[in-house]
């Protein structure tokens, strides 16, 4: 074991004996035995401030007792010994331990400056004391414990034996670092930081794996600076390249830009010229943008940028200029963004790089080149998916209707009808109707409100498609279904509407359409357990005109907060939910505490309808939140999480949040019908059965087929 401390304390004792003709290991040890024992930086005089910092890290060891002084005295009475203790010297030479070797060379030239060390360690007699070499073998090993054991049974059988004062010291410190390095691992920080004060002869450049640890507990303990100048105190006082270098990148993993700034200033110049950190300069840059990346609020210094800037423009690597791409993008500097996205793009065509110029594409309103950008990279993800239905809603809503050619229309259709998605179904009726094409329309609507029962876009929808064909019945059965929950679907017949189909459009290919209502047909085929009736949540009042407030796309965060909420709401309307959640976020600004509560349940209300319940569940506390809503929310996002489980086949993982559901209230019946399914695709074909008969007893659809699908599954058994 090295044992520095000692030595270091030996240097202290030394300088007495032999005056001012100090050899520069002993200065050293000086000078980290004057760090370790530092409380507070001390303000330096003119004459010393043209000396070398060599204080400066100081302040990481204010918390570290003063413990010193009682080693000092033990190394005082070792010093006295009449004879050099060579047995350790041998023992690790003859273990062929060259490490330790030295550190014990180095210990023992501290204690005894006129010692010389042996030519051949090896030929130091060997220590007679059998049991004693036991007990060196067990250290060497670090079977501490067995070293006291041995220890302790010694003792006992022989009253009058003590331990080499060596092996208890080296004992004692292996201890302490095996305790700190646990500690550490287990997150325990503040042992970490109790140890290390306790333990002050760990905290030397011997031992740099326990600094690091020391100032990972400082910083884990929201000491910053303490962390900051335990790295410094490395950079000042320590040698070793490799740990150098080390030390710089395990502070820059969790210090800020500038104290790694300041960190990388104590870097030396090499022999041929070159600065020791410059290998990590180009990594650290891109870090620190990865990082303002995952947070907005963080602004990477110019000199960093403008390093991955031109490693973005001169280098090989897309994920350059996609770490440029993804900095801007929510910073709404989208030129700059799309300028990085495309040249990411050209060097790899990745769904990342697709999705984030797809983002800035849909920004500027050019929805057309957005669809087209995603189409390759719609099912790589989640949120591919998100960005590319998105495009593609907003395609379908531009007004004027731009003629959208027959293949993209037919792809985008297929698309929908495979996700499921009732935004974009909705938005092909307002765009049929905008054609002319009102069965067609009737079509898409009644599809979107199948997927989604609270679609109050596309009821609206159907009440005036209905209205334009004279269908009575038909109207009058949706303005029942909506009573109390939609006043305009309620007004409609009552006054002339708007309708868009009425303007000059281009000629899109009717066919086309038409083939997409034939698939939606035989989409509906498949179970249709969200077509009956779902948690409506309620919304606050707004004045905006639907039809005028929030046509054209902007950037929310040029709002105030409460016109913010007031655009939210007008995209809910228009069931554009990504862009109301930005705008809703906006909202969560405002000074009032029912903007802010009303920004927040518009928000979950927002990722709810894009399919992303987990976070709508973290809008959800975002605001505080009234009882009626918070449990309209809590019942909205488990059925959505209960679907989203079961439509990507963990039909077990349904159940259990069904169950969950459950004890909210009665279950719904297209929830129940959820639950049949989910029984039959586990093959538990009883509980399926009883499910599906207390169905189709009210003369459900989905239990009559649920019947069916069972009848058919014996049959073919037998």
């Amino acid at each position: 074991m090295k044992s520095t401390f000692i030595a270091l304390s030996a240097a202290v004792i030394a300088i007495g004996v032999v005056g001012m003709n100090k050899p520069d290991y002993i200065k050293n040890a000086m000078r980290s035995l004057s760090l370790m024992d530092a409380e507070e930086p001390v303000t330096l005089s003119p004459r010393l401030a043209q000396q070398p910092d060599r204080s400066a890290s100081a302040p990481v060891f204010r918390e570290i007792k003063r413990s010193a002084r009682p080693v000092l005295d033990t190394v005082v009475t070792a010093a006295t010994a009449a004879t050099v203790d060579e047995s350790a010297l041998r023992y690790f030479a003859s273990r062929g331990d060259t490490a330790r070797l030295q550190a014990e060379i180095s210990r023992l030239k501290a204690l005894y400056p006129d010692w010389v060390p042996p030519k051949d360690p090896l030929a130091v007699p060997q220590n007679e004391d059998k049991q004693l070499e036991t007990m060196w073998d067990l250290y060497a090993q670090a079977r501490y414990a067995e070293v006291r054991k041995a220890i302790a049974e010694r003792q006992v059988a022989e009253p009058a034996w003590k331990p080499p004062a060596d092996l208890i010291d080296r004992l004692t410190v292996a201890e302490a670092r095996t305790r700190l390095v646990n500690a550490s691992d287990l997150k325990q920080y503040e042992t970490v930081v109790r140890i290390g004060s306790e333990t002050p002869s760990l905290l030397t450049c011997s031992e740099v794996d326990v600094l690091w640890r020391v100032a990972e507990a400082f910083f884990n303990t929201d000491k910053a600076q303490r962390a900051t100048d335990a790295y410094a105190y490395i950079l000042n006082n320590c040698q070793n390249a490799a740990e150098r270098l080390a030390t710089v990148q395990k502070a820059a993993a969790l210090l800020p830009a500038k104290s790694v700034e300041d960190l990388l200033a104590k870097e030396k110049t090499a022999p041929d010229g070159t600065m020791e950190f410059d290998s990590i300069r180009d990594d650290l840059a891109r870090r620190f943008v990865a990082e303002a990346n995952a947070d907005g609020k963080l602004v990477v210094p110019p000199q960093y940028l403008s390093r991955v800037e031109r490693l973005a423009e001169t280098g090989g690597l897309a994920s350059d200029a996609l770490l440029l791409g993804w900095y801007y993008l929510p910073r709404a500097d989208m030129e700059a963004a799309e300028k990085w996205f495309r040249k990411a793009r050209d060097k790899e065509d990745t769904a990342s790089a697709s999705q984030g110029l797809a983002l800035t594409l849909i920004d500027r309103n050019d929805q057309l080149a957005a669809e087209d950008t995603m189409y390759r990279w719609r099912d790589d993800s989640k949120d591919a998916k998100a960005v590319y239905l998105a495009a593609t809603a907003n395609l379908l809503a531009l007004e004027p209707p731009v003629a959208i050619p027959a293949d993209i229309l037919k792809r985008i259709a297929a698309e929908v009808i495979k996700s499921r998605d009732a935004s974009t179904a909705q938005q092909f009726g307002w765009y049929a109707r905008a054609l002319n094409q009102p069965q067609t329309a009737l079509q898409w609507f009644r599809t979107a409100l199948g997927w989604k029962l609270d679609d109050e876009p596309s009821a609206y929808g159907l009440a005036v498609t209905y209205q334009q064909l004279d269908d009575l019945k038909g109207l009058s059965e949706i303005q029942r279904l909506w009573a109390g929950r939609s006043e305009r679907i309620a007004k409609v017949g009552e006054v002339e509407e708007p309708d868009t189909a009425r303007r000059q459009v281009p000629v899109v290919n009717e066919t086309v359409v038409v083939r997409q209502q034939e698939r939606t047909i035989a989409a509906s085929r498949e179970p249709d357990y969200a077509r009956s009736e779902q948690v409506t949540a309620t919304r606050p009042r707004r004045t905006v005109s639907v039809d005028r407030g929030c046509k054209s796309t902007i950037n929310p965060q040029t709002l105030a907060p409460e016109a913010a909420l007031t655009r939210g709401w007008c995209l809910m309307e228009r069931n554009r939910p990504m862009e109301a959640a930005a705008a809703f976020e906006v909202g969560m600004l405002g000074s009032s505490a029912k903007t802010r509560e009303d920004a927040a349940y518009g928000q979950s209300l927002a990722y709810l309808r894009a399919g992303l319940s987990s976070k709508a569940a973290v809008s959800a506390i975002k605001a505080p939140q009234s009882r009626k809503r918070a449990f309209e929310l809590q019942q909205a996002i488990l059925a959505d999480k209960a679907v989203a489980a079961f439509d990507a086949g963990r039909a077990r993982e349904a159940l259990l949040v069904l169950d969950q559901l459950k004890q909210l209230g009665p279950e719904r019946t297209d929830l129940l019908s959820l639950r049949g399914y989910a029984y039959l695709r586990m093959k538990r074909y009883a509980d399926a059965r009883r499910v599906f008969e207390a169905l189709a007893s009210i003369g459900n659809r989905d239990g009559q087929r649920g019947l069916g699908i069972l009848y058919q599954i014996f049959n073919d058994k037998d």
